[in-house]
């Protein structure tokens, strides 16, 4: 029997993250750290239900107060299950794919054949655009703080490699 998998949102419903809770990583530590402890007496001890224990185990997501409860019977930081997201735009197919993954009527063996198949299927029949995104984009968060002049230098050197790599795309070099 496979490991039920966390529900998932899909992009349009989440907002834009710098990191993102990794559920699998605390449901893990926490059936580790429990060990031959039952989840009613682990659960007791950290102050959560057994309900709650059971399906945050199973991948289910905390609020926040158990969230920290969790972590301090842990004895971890709660830092230790961010993970920073990179933010890229999903494709359909990576949305679609992310949808059958996350389908608790699906096993993962399920989720991944299926997934094989769409991807072979839209290699196969989709076309090639241009792509209408520019080949960099950034922000510059520590604007603020930078000596003056500063920004505006970087600003040009970023706008130069931008320039470049448009060219080398343009010319099918990457």
């Amino acid at each position: 029997m496979t490991e039920p998998r966390s529900p998932g949102y899909s992009q349009e419903e989440l907002p834009v993250e710098t990191e993102r809770l990794d559920i699998g990583h605390l449901g893990q530590q926490l059936k580790k750290r429990r060990g031959q402890l039952s989840i009613r007496k682990a659960a007791a001890e950290a102050g959560v239900s057994f309900s709650t224990w059971s399906r945050i185990e199973a991948g289910g997501q905390p609020d926040l107060a158990t969230f920290t409860l969790l972590c301090a019977w842990l004895g971890v930081s709660p830092a230790r299950f961010f993970n920073p997201v990179t933010e890229r735009e999903m494709s359909p197919l990576d949305q679609a794919i992310g949808h059958l993954q996350t389908d608790p009527r699906l096993t993962d063996d399920a989720a991944a054949k299926i997934s094989s198949m769409l991807r072979d299927m839209y290699e196969a029949l989709a076309r090639n655009v241009a792509p209408t995104r520019p080949p960099i984009a950034c922000h510059l968060r520590a604007a603020s703080v930078m000596r003056p002049g500063a920004p505006q230098r970087l600003a040009g050197i970023l706008g130069d490699i931008h320039e470049a790599l448009t060219q080398k795309i343009e010319a099918g070099e990457l």
